[in-house]
């Protein structure tokens, strides 16, 4: 398929005219075309196409399509129904009424090139530049940034079923290639264990009986790489894809001990990063957040806020792991809206993205106040009021010197590098000092451990940091950050739509998928903008309505 670059057309006068005789009060579809016009157009998807073939359905109108497809939650099939038989679709595209469409395999094909380029992307970006040419949106201001938990799309595993199904696949793959190797080397037990898919329903109950299970698959995935590395076997089966997916399995969930196969202990375990869970999707990983744990990822979604005359908009969305702590996520947040032009004055988050380094990177690298409430000490006795923490103590960053509130002076001063790699300032007092100090209870805790000692951050991080803190402990603060909270409603509409669970499998297809829901949601908020439509008050349960009353 190839694509040729197609001027903006504007609506046939008959689709125009039929459709405002069958949509006399108008539609989502044919009010977004009036406002925003062609959203999309050819040139912005030009990578994804070859210059030679056969020419491919215009994209931008595939674009829009997609879009709309989230709007109303149809499938494949029905999407490409719609622009056959709808006419506000055809109103909205461009079409003539005579128009045949297209076949719904070419909205999987088309979902496929913005995948392989990470072209999602560029759909949320053609709304938000159409959107900012007609006033709907612009720089500067309040933003806010939340996250949610991702499901994936492949079915849940308990442990043996994962390392079975995972010693199957592979088989399969060697059966496929090799299947005179695989027959001459496989013992007739691995036809009657793995042949047939793997459910938990054929396992025994007790955790006695099922635990020699999970060694003899061990032992079984281990004989194969072990016969697949050997000398004579043919070289393809090490190059294939689930070959090395059980190689990674085996390496994470087993180890030799004594020549026998034992599986590791969960202390023994790669870092969450890593670790592959689910052989049916690679890129999902466990997650675990505020006690709610999943298999899957993570999105976060930005909108702008605090503007009444103005549709919230979505105009960031970024998809990871399930791992990747929102911590770190301040700084590529902050990356995407500036690529798109999109930086806020204020930008609200929760706890989870508050910190120093990202508070002191915002305002440094955007010029970007980051507002969110800083973890608290988590020491007993820092909680309790009667222990000395790092704000008792005087820094005196010109000459290294930290003063304790007895008066004695540090000992040490050195720079270092966190756990996280992060530049940190490690200062510890003299051992003599805080043996003889009456204070000792309150400053050195536990009562066996001989100095206190202090980790900084550096010296501009620091001063926001006590800045910051100062700063929300004010009735002024604490009355603004209330605006984060709307950013739950956005992922309560995304929701709505599939966010919380991908349709797809790996990381690149479910971006695409949530940033195809955040631009239907940017439609339906521009569409209820364009009609007035006021926004949903915070519901109440009316034992709360009562307590208001008293």
């Amino acid at each position: 398929m190839s694509m040729r670059p197609r001027p903006p057309c504007g609506v046939p006068a008959e689709t125009a005219r039929v459709a405002r005789a069958a949509f006399p009060k108008g539609s989502l579809a044919i009010r977004i075309r009036d406002k925003l016009g062609a959203i999309f157009r050819d040139e912005d998807f030009s990578e994804l196409f070859p210059r030679r073939g056969k020419p491919a359905w215009p994209p931008g109108q595939l674009a829009l399509v997609l879009v709309l497809q989230f709007v109303e939650g149809l499938t494949d099939r029905q999407a490409a129904e719609a622009v056959r038989a709808r006419i506000d679709w055809k109103y909205a595209l461009g079409l003539e009424l005579s128009d045949e469409g297209f076949d719904f395999s070419v909205l999987s094909e088309f979902r496929d090139r913005l995948a392989g380029a990470d072209g999602g992307r560029e759909v949320l970006d053609g709304i938000l530049v159409a959107a900012r040419e007609h006033g709907l949106i612009s720089g500067g201001g309040r933003a806010r940034t939340d996250s949610t938990r991702v499901l994936t799309a492949a079915r849940a595993l308990n442990w043996l079923e994962f390392v079975a199904e995972t010693l199957r696949l592979a088989l399969n793959a060697v059966a496929r290639t090799a299947p005179d190797w695989l027959n001459d080397h496989a013992p007739d037990e691995w036809f009657q264990h793995y042949a047939t898919r793997i459910d938990d329903s054929r396992f025994p109950k007790a955790a006695t009986k099922r635990a020699p299970i999970g060694l003899r698959i061990g032992t079984d995935g281990m004989r194969l790489l072990r016969l697949i590395w050997a000398h004579e076997a043919p070289h393809e089966l090490r190059l294939l894809p689930e070959v090395e997916v059980l190689r990674q399995v085996w390496v994470q969930q087993f180890h030799l001990v004594d020549g026998e196969v034992r599986r590791r202990r969960p202390e023994d375990h790669p870092p969450g990063k890593i670790r592959v869970i689910n052989p049916y999707d690679l890129d999902a990983r466990g997650g675990s957040k505020r006690g709610v744990t999943w298999d899957g990822y993570k999105v976060h979604l930005t909108e702008t806020c605090g503007t009444p005359d103005a549709p919230h908009l979505i105009t960031n969305v970024l998809t990871t792991t399930a791992p990747i702590a929102d911590s770190r996520m301040s700084a590529p947040v902050h990356a995407g809206l500036a690529r798109r032009g999109l930086l806020p004055d204020e930008h609200w988050v929760d706890a989870g993205y508050a910190n120093a380094p990202a508070m002191a990177r915002a305002l440094d690298d955007w010029n970007v106040s980051l507002h969110g409430p800083l973890q608290q000490p988590t020491m007993t006795q820092s909680r309790n009021g009667n222990f000395y923490s790092q704000d008792d103590f005087t820094i005196d960053w010109d000459n290294k010197r930290a003063t304790c509130p007895n008066g004695h002076v540090n000992s040490q001063w050195a720079t270092d590098r966190s756990h996280e790699g992060q530049p940190v300032v490690r200062i510890a007092f003299a051992p003599a000092n805080c043996r003889a100090c009456p204070d000792r209870p309150r400053c050195v805790s536990p009562p066996n451990v001989r100095q206190r000692k202090l980790t900084l951050r550096p010296q501009a991080t620091h001063q926001t940091l006590q800045q910051a803190r100062v700063l929300q402990q004010t009735t002024d603060w604490k009355d603004r950050y209330k605006i984060r909270a709307g950013v739950e409603g956005t992922i309560s509409q995304a929701a709505a739509h599939g966010l919380r669970r991908s349709r797809y499998q790996g990381l690149r297809k479910t971006g695409i998928h949530h940033q195809l829901i955040a631009s239907a949601i940017n439609l339906i908020r521009i569409d209820a903008w364009l009609t007035h439509r006021p926004r949903a008050c915070t519901r109440t349960s009316p034992l709360t309505e009562l307590r208001a009353t008293r």
